[in-house]
């Protein structure tokens, strides 16, 4: 470490486990303040640079990459208040993810415990596609996607070819409607779909949810890890509104 707590561009490296060119690209892309430049030409960092390094990689794991980037730029070209305000929000939307993935399970195991053979009242609990999609709360063109897509299975009846919604298709467009709201893709939402379908059924549709769970509990404690170095950034950066 150079006198006055300085930092050579090899030293921040060490510190956040970037390579220097990885630094100094990270600078460029406003991840961290513009160095100054000693006399003899070369960059000349502070602690606030460690912390804000640190900041980015805790944040890249938690929200990926580009996120991560901008939150950062937000933090040098806002204010703290603002700052903080996106950081926020990015707690919100994790914990979104995992209500609806718990949501999701839930869903699964209402299916789970529903199974046991046919319903004789099943008929009377059928729902046409316009019931369906005001109950979910989506759009009829969404449960015709969702058809062609095989993820929920209507029957047709009259000679109109109207679908008629019975009581498995029911619970599997609720499913639908839990994973798409936890982030699933359609391939994703398909494989757990298929599942149910198979014999590994339930089990193996609730082993995938698990895993998407624990995935958001890994993302959430990195985001708690950004936190420290981010009070530490604000502490550098100065008061709400300073800058």
């Amino acid at each position: 470490m150079t006198a006055s707590g300085a930092l050579r561009t090899a030293e921040v490296a060490a510190a956040t486990g970037y390579s220097t060119q990885q630094v100094r690209d990270l600078e460029r892309l406003g991840v961290v303040p513009a160095a100054v430049r000693a006399p003899n030409g070369y960059r000349v960092y502070a602690p606030v640079h460690v912390h804000a390094l640190r900041a980015y990689r805790a944040l890249a794991g938690a929200v990926g990459p580009v996120a991560a980037r901008r939150l950062l730029g937000e933090l040098w070209r806002g204010t703290v208040t603002e700052a903080a305000a996106a950081f926020n929000a990015v707690h919100a939307r994790l914990a979104g993810e995992r209500d609806e993935a718990l949501r999701a399970r839930a869903a699964l195991r209402t299916i789970q415990a529903e199974e046991g053979g046919p319903d004789p009242g099943a008929d009377q609990d059928a729902m046409t596609i316009t019931q369906l999609a005001g109950a979910l709360g989506v759009r009829t063109s969404t449960l015709r996607f969702w058809e062609r897509e095989g993820l929920v299975r209507p029957e047709r009846v009259t000679s109109q070819r109207v679908r008629r919604y019975g009581v498995d298709a029911v619970a599997a467009a609720r499913m639908v409607v839990a994973l798409r709201g936890a982030g699933y893709g359609v391939p994703a939402v398909r494989e757990v779909m298929e599942s149910l379908r198979t014999f590994e059924g339930v089990a193996h549709a609730e082993r995938i949810l698990e895993r998407r769970l624990a995935g958001i509990g890994t993302r959430t404690v990195a985001l708690m890890r950004a936190g420290a170095d981010l009070a530490a950034v604000v502490d550098a950066v100065g008061t709400p509104g300073a800058r």
